[in-house]
């Protein structure tokens, strides 16, 4: 099958695809890793909304899209990033997202995005504030007996003044919490609202600041997850976690080596990436769980290239790489996305995603994409 497609030049070169579509195989029993998909959201076309208003989300779709991830075995991430959380998608939207997926499917390994987006930054005066914001998500999700990740808070960053401030408060929060949570190191590169997160500039530090708060309160800690692409510093983490408390790669560049692990421990996975990468992620997974490692990575290995394209600088505007693989493998009928974020990378970044899902197997309908990828460059003046 043969499509033409720009070059850097924007002349149509044509391109043969080659990939053998990964076969979408459920985790099962062999399971040995916790793996969490964070799941995007699907918008609504027909809305009337302005792009910086309200969002409006097609919750049909986007509920059928969790059953694709829960049928697969993954773990859903509810309400974070991916979803476009605090990048289109406020919490009144995010409760009312987490409320439906708990409704739409009670039996799922779900946890759900719990933070302090609906207090501006600005508006923060002190660290009670920011925990009086976190508290008031905290408590709806937990209504709905859901489980929690705690979510970096831009307004903390604002209010604290020291390593011991983020101790305080992190460690009020938790005590409160009815069942353990998963902490979120996210790094700035996703969220530059976050710089300075945790009261240091240096790794070193934080990674003292964080650990002592899951020390502190290991019984309500689930587990962390890092988000930082450094799997130097995840492992150097990882290493000195207390007994029961799971590493969460959030690493979408160095994930197979991570999840793989090594002779001192490996990482579980909570993972944007594994929104398109559902069919391998589950795939993999279950070969590792037999012992077939050379196995997950020939199933995981040739996913890299097009994780690191999805997710290169600016790193925030992942979301937009994610949503489009979900619409060119049928997930979705549009390319449309909250906040008209759909806009936030080039036509050629677009047609990189395309043949290296193609290459990579991640292309379930390789001619349903064809032909959308077609009405992709229709609308870039392609036709």
């Amino acid at each position: 099958m043969r499509i033409d497609l720009p070059d850097t030049s924007g002349r149509m070169t044509p391109y043969t695809l080659n990939g053998t579509p990964v076969a979408a195989e459920p985790i099962g029993r062999s399971a040995c890793r916790v793996v969490f998909s964070a799941a995007h959201v699907v918008a609504d076309p027909s809305t009337s909304n302005e792009p910086s208003g309200r969002a409006a989300v097609d919750w049909k779709a986007t509920l059928r899209f969790r059953h694709h991830l829960a049928g697969l075995g993954l773990g859903i991430a509810e309400a974070m990033d991916t979803a476009q959380r605090g990048a289109g998608l406020d919490w009144a939207g995010a409760l009312e997202l987490i409320r439906q997926t708990r409704t739409e499917l009670p039996d799922a390994l779900v946890f759900n995005g719990c933070g302090t987006d609906h207090l501006f930054p600005s508006d923060a005066r002190s660290l009670e504030d920011v925990y009086r914001a976190y508290m008031q998500q905290a408590e709806a999700i937990q209504a709905l007996d859901a489980r929690l990740i705690l979510m970096a808070s831009r307004a903390l960053v604002q209010v604290a003044k020291s390593p011991d401030d983020y101790v305080q408060l992190y460690s009020k929060v938790l005590s409160a919490c009815d069942q353990p949570v998963i902490l979120h190191w996210l790094g700035e590169m996703f969220d530059p609202q976050l710089s300075g997160y945790w009261g240091s500039g240096g790794f070193e530090q934080n990674m003292d600041t964080v650990l002592q708060i899951i020390g502190q309160n290991s019984s309500k800690v689930d587990g962390i997850k890092i988000s930082l692409l450094d799997k130097d510093k995840e492992i150097q983490m990882r290493r000195r976690l207390p007994d029961g408390v799971k590493m969460y790669t959030g690493d979408d560049f160095n994930y197979p080596k991570l999840i793989a692990g090594d002779s001192q421990g490996y990482s579980h996975a909570l993972l944007g990436i594994f929104d398109p990468l559902a069919a391998a992620a589950a795939r993999a997974v279950g070969q590792l769980g037999t012992g077939d490692i050379a196995g997950f990575r020939a199933t995981l290995d040739p996913t890299v290239p097009l994780a690191r394209h999805i997710f290169r600088a600016p790193t925030q505007h992942y979301k937009t790489g994610v949503v489009f693989l979900a619409w060119l493998n049928g997930f979705q009928e549009h390319f449309v996305m909250l906040g008209g974020a759909q806009s936030m990378r080039p036509l050629p970044y677009f047609t990189d995603c395309f043949r290296m899902a193609d290459t990579a197997g991640l292309l379930r309908d390789p001619e349903t994409a064809v032909i959308r990828m077609k009405r992709l460059l229709a609308i870039y003046g392609y036709a």
